[in-house]
């Protein structure tokens, strides 16, 4: 990275990212590395936390892999996840010094400290960006975003557009050594999140990028289960590739890096729809499931009882009146954005072809067809 910014074209870009990665990241990954080391010494009963039969959500990114994971996460008592802020407090310390703010903030200052952060998140949500999730401090997020300051995380791409120069997705391709020790570190932030949040919980991640490293993840945590969305690529790879045009358009980027980008992320696309499920077809003793998209906005509950059955999960009296609720307001959930194919170089022959025998055993050209009459 340090190489791609050097060269930048662009001097108030290659000034931005030099700045970030020569000072913000040496210094806050300094930071955790100390928390990291003192986590061990303060907080004893850390050694003896395991992740258990962890559950992981993946699929193409726009494929409903956040709706799932937000439904899951109102299973009370019962999963251990990660809220965004804590994506970047992944040491014990920094998440107790945090939630010691919090219960001083409420008991003490009347809770006045929260009411401007959330006054703040009001101004900034991303959510007003009408076809994006809705994001905020406090909220569920992919915890992908946790190997942040170790530049190991997707976040980057976002923020640059290098793909093709950078590689953040195929881990799987990576060498046993590389894979380790990526995914060790990932194991250790789980690990003390599970401290952080109850032991005995069960941790519940959803990633879009993890759709290119469950091999290591089954590697890491042989125990762990799997969730597989999947949505009509005609719907999610155009949606996909027109967010992050705008983002990079937004942050001042040259077209060309941009589109030589785009083409890029279009052919990883394709991956993130069979490489998850080509790993779980070879490891058929791992307990998974495979969701339509179309049947978790249509009926959210018996979607995720299935889900539940297929992992070996009970569905408790209360999560099941949870989901009544969440069924009934389930219909607005579905988006009305729709973006061109031909924008970015692609013809729905092309993603027909590639992904043809999905196109066959989810009858997703029947769907269009329905809709165009």
């Amino acid at each position: 990275m340090l190489r791609l910014a050097r060269h930048e074209q662009n001097a108030r870009t290659r000034r931005q990212l030099l700045l970030v990665l020569l000072l913000v990241v040496p210094v806050v990954s300094t930071i955790h590395a100390v928390c990291f080391f003192l986590d061990g010494i303060l907080f004893p009963g850390l050694r003896r936390v395991e992740v258990r039969r962890p559950v992981f959500i993946v699929g193409h990114a726009r494929s409903g892999t956040t709706l799932l994971h937000r439904l899951l996460c109102m299973d009370p008592g019962r999963y251990s996840f990660f809220r965004l802020y804590e994506m970047f407090l992944p040491s014990l310390i920094e998440k107790k010094a945090v939630r010691a703010v919090g219960w001083l903030d409420e008991r003490v200052l009347g809770g006045r400290l929260g009411r401007r952060v959330q006054a703040l998140e009001a101004r900034t949500r991303l959510a007003a960006a009408k076809d994006m999730h809705r994001t905020g401090l406090t909220e569920p997020e992919e915890d992908d975003f946790v190997l942040t300051f170790s530049m190991a995380s997707g976040f980057w791409i976002v923020m640059a557009p290098y793909m093709g120069d950078l590689d953040f997705y195929y881990v799987d391709e990576r060498s046993p050594r590389a894979r380790r020790r990526l995914m060790s570190f990932y194991k250790e932030c789980v690990r003390r999140q599970l401290y952080a949040n109850g032991a005995d919980r069960i941790h519940l991640s959803k990633n879009p990028t993890f759709c290119g490293r469950v091999e290591s993840l089954l590697e890491t945590f042989p125990d762990a289960r799997f969730v597989v969305l999947l949505r009509d690529p005609s719907d999610t790879i155009p949606s996909l590739l027109k967010l992050l045009q705008q983002t990079w358009r937004y942050a001042g980027w040259d077209e060309a890096s941009i589109q030589r980008s785009l083409r890029v992320l279009a052919d990883q696309s394709f991956h993130a729809y069979h490489h998850p499920l080509d790993v779980l077809a070879r490891h058929t003793e791992v307990p998974q499931a495979v969701v339509d998209y179309r049947d978790l906005v249509a009926a959210p509950k018996a979607t995720v009882v299935d889900v539940y059955r297929r992992l070996g999960l009970d569905v408790s009296a209360e999560f099941d009146r949870i989901l009544d609720e969440q069924e009934r307001r389930a219909r607005a959930h579905e988006t009305t954005y729709r973006y061109s194919l031909e924008e970015f170089g692609l013809a729905r022959d092309e993603i027909r072809t590639r992904l043809a025998d999905l196109f066959a055993r989810y009858g997703w050209d029947a769907d269009e067809a329905r809709a165009a009459r």
